[in-house]
Parts: C-alpha cells; structure tokens; sequence
C-alpha cells in the first residue's frame, strides 16, 4: 500500500510540474486555457494533498502494527513460559503422588494377630448391644448408653461384665504385644448442672469414662503401663449431631489395640491402687445428664 502511494504522489507531482512548464513555455495562452490549467492544477493539488495524508496514515497503521506483532510475541513467550511452568508443577504434582501412593502401598492397616482378631470378634459378637468390633483398625466401641448411667462415669455391671472378658483377652500370650488406647467420647449436648459438680465439660466426662474402663481393665489384671486413657468430648462425633446435641452413636468408648512400645521398665502406680479409685466405689451426685 505504501508503494502505491508514493507512486501515485509522485505522479500528482510530476504532473503539477508539467503544467507550471507548460505555462512557461507557451508564453500566452488564452484565458480559457488558463482557467482549464488553474483548475487541473489545484485538483492535483488537492489530490496529492490527500495522497499525503493517506501516506502519513498507512505509515502510523504499520508502526502500529509493528508495535502489535512485538507485543504479541511478548504475551505468546510469556503464556509459553507459564504454561512451562504449569507443566513443571504438574509433573511434580504427579511425582509427589506417585510416591505417596507407593508409601501408602506399603503401609499396612492395624491388623492385629489372627489369635487376637478372633478372640475380639467372638467377644463383641458375645455382647452385640453393647460392643462392637472393628478389625481393620483393631478397635473395640463400647456404647456408652450400655455401659455408663446418664452423665455418670461409674461403669455399669453389664459393661464391667464385658470388659472382664476383654481382660481375659488382653492378657493372653498373643495380646500381649499390644498396647492399649481407652479414648472416650460424648454428644455434644450440654451437661446438666448437676453432673457439671464433677465432670466440668464434655471433655472432662468423657475423658473420666475413659479412666473408669482403663480401671476396670486394671483390676482384672491388664498391666497398666499398657493402657492409657484419653478423651475427645464432643470433638471426634461418628455421625452428626441431632438439632439438641443429643445422638446416643456418639455417646462411646473406643479400646484400641496397637503395636507395644513399652520399654520394660515400670513405675508403681500409686493413683491405681488407692482405696477409693475402684470404679465401683464411685457415687454419683447426678444421675441426670
């Protein structure tokens, strides 16, 4: 287009100059010729004018143009790197994956000795209300509603009858490689005053309960620096909550047997064997929850 235009203005020009010579060589001319010439001349001139322009104008699209393509290169190696980059994380994401995978298939579930995991089913299956047996974690739930009163932490008979079986258990040869993890849970409705006299908070209930069964199993002969007992209160629900806090599936005792990482050396317990700290010594002051 650019060569175009100079063509063209070049030729209005040569134009323009022929008819200045024309004039001049022709000395007189008539007033006619003079007029036609005046006028050929102005609209060569009003042409090149505009040749002019439209030169200036292609001359400033094409340097736009070129500003254009240069910036488009530059967004295109800007795009090209980042999508490198995603590419990298990408990979790298993939990696950590694959690895993680490869630990997790080496990792193996808590499953307890096939002596240990019988001996487990058939107790639970011995109390089915009360007890329940997961053997891919090695955990024991006990149903709080069966084995507490209402905001009570005393162990009721049929729950100090079943865990006495699962002393029996524990102590076996097999069993004994395992240590054993009493964690107790609530609902997550609020405790009445009552029982708040002696258990301030969910948590505080929930963790006696789980003191009271590591006691009963204790005094039926389980090593006690192999058991420990902790509490989540409301923390750690299996399912969710009713609108009042109140879902008895949360109300439990999980026992979990796991690898022993006991040292050997032991240390009297002196909380254990004073008077008064045997669960069925206990009174409460609520029965209400």
């Amino acid at each position: 287009m650019q060569r175009r235009t100079n063509k063209t203005t070049k030729t209005i020009t040569r134009g323009v100059a022929l008819i200045a010579l024309a004039g001049t060589l022709t000395g007189c001319v008539s007033q006619g010729e003079y007029d036609k010439l005046w006028e050929t001349n102005r609209s060569l001139t009003d042409r090149l004018g505009s040749v002019q322009g439209d030169l200036e104008a292609a001359r400033s699209q094409n340097a736009s143009l070129t500003g254009s393509a240069g910036g488009a290169s530059s967004t295109i190696a800007s795009l090209t790197g980042e999508n490198q980059r995603l590419r990298d994380q990408l990979n790298q994401s993939l990696q950590s994956m694959q690895g993680l995978e490869s630990r997790l298939g080496s990792l193996e579930l808590n499953r307890l000795d096939p002596s240990t995991d019988r001996a487990l089913a058939d107790m639970a299956a011995q109390y089915p209300d009360l007890v329940s047996y997961d053997g891919d974690r090695g955990m024991l739930r006990f149903a709080s509603d069966l084995t507490f009163g209402s905001g009570s932490d005393a162990v009721q008979p049929g729950g100090v009858d079943a865990l006495t079986t699962l002393a029996t258990v524990l102590q076996s040869s097999e069993a004994a490689n395992y240590d054993v993890i009493v964690v107790g849970h609530t609902d997550s409705e609020r405790i009445s005053s009552g029982t708040a006299r002696r258990h301030a908070t969910n948590m505080h209930l929930s963790a006696h309960r789980a003191i009271s069964v590591r006691a009963v199993l204790g005094e039926q002969g389980v090593a006690w620096e192999r058991m420990q007992a902790a509490g989540w209160g409301q923390y750690r629900p299996s399912v969710a909550n009713n609108t009042k806090g109140g879902t008895k599936e949360n109300r439990r005792v999980e026992i979990f047997l796991v690898p022993s990482t006991w040292t050997g050396v032991s240390a009297p317990d002196i909380n254990d064997v004073e008077p008064g700290n045997n669960a069925a010594d206990r009174v409460e002051i609520d029965p209400t929850k």
